[in-house]
């Protein structure tokens, strides 16, 4: 099993969140076991990419709480930060630095111990170890998202969050992402995606964002 991630659960209890003067949701829940996966679905600005970047611990709930096996996870944001691994909209890749040069600086950034078998390995998986002394400034879209995504396996974290994972890549590199995902969850990890495209995620729950959407009354009344 993904270390950390034996029978435990992630759970939202009450969530909302706040951008600027909106109130973006309100009143959210879920509950996430060890090898399950959840969609978050909704029209842009329903709050996707907001409540990934909650989950990850870099935005604070307006209101409501996280918790890990039962515990809030604002009493440990060390410990959160050390279970998650997040992959946002913008590939974070350091331009001068070649392609393995940039996944070792993330794993070992991620876990110190992290070696260089393990992102060889990540690399080979995602078709980039011939890439490898190619310097990030002159990969394609493509070739980036697929950087950015062998950081899942070059060091080991129980909760996946995902934004828009399949940006700019081809369908084969998709089947790669999905085997990916499925011997995560087997293993007992946890995946929280957003997505436009069709990613096959067996047995994934649902969440729906603009169902916690605050009426028109509920927003205003948040800044009486």
């Amino acid at each position: 099993m993904t270390e950390g991630c034996l029978s435990s659960t992630f759970t939202a209890d009450g969530l909302a969140c706040v951008r600027g003067e909106r109130v973006v949701f309100t009143h959210l829940n879920f509950r996430l076991s060890s090898g399950e996966a959840l969609f978050l679905l909704g029209p842009n600005g329903s709050g996707k990419s907001s409540l990934l970047r909650l989950l990850a611990g870099l935005l604070k709930p307006a209101a409501g709480q996280l918790a890990w096996d039962g515990r809030p996870v604002s009493e440990d944001r060390e410990g959160h930060a050390a279970r998650i691994h997040y992959v946002g909209h913008h590939d974070a890749i350091k331009p001068v630095l070649s392609v393995l040069e940039n996944l070792r600086f993330w794993a070992r950034l991620h876990a110190p111990e992290a070696g260089d078998a393990r992102a060889q390995a990540a690399l080979e998986r995602f078709g980039l170890w011939h890439l490898r002394e190619v310097p990030g400034k002159l990969l394609s879209a493509g070739q980036k998202r697929r950087l950015n995504l062998a950081r899942l396996l070059a060091a080991e974290a129980p909760v996946w969050l995902l934004d828009e994972p399949s940006v700019a890549l081809d369908r084969a590199s998709v089947k790669t992402l999905e085997a990916v995902i499925a011997e995560h969850r087997a293993h007992g990890g946890m995946v929280v995606l957003s997505t436009h495209a069709d990613i096959d995620l067996p047995e994934a729950g649902r969440l729906y964002l603009d169902r916690f959407a605050p009426k028109p009354v509920e927003a205003a009344e948040a800044w009486i």
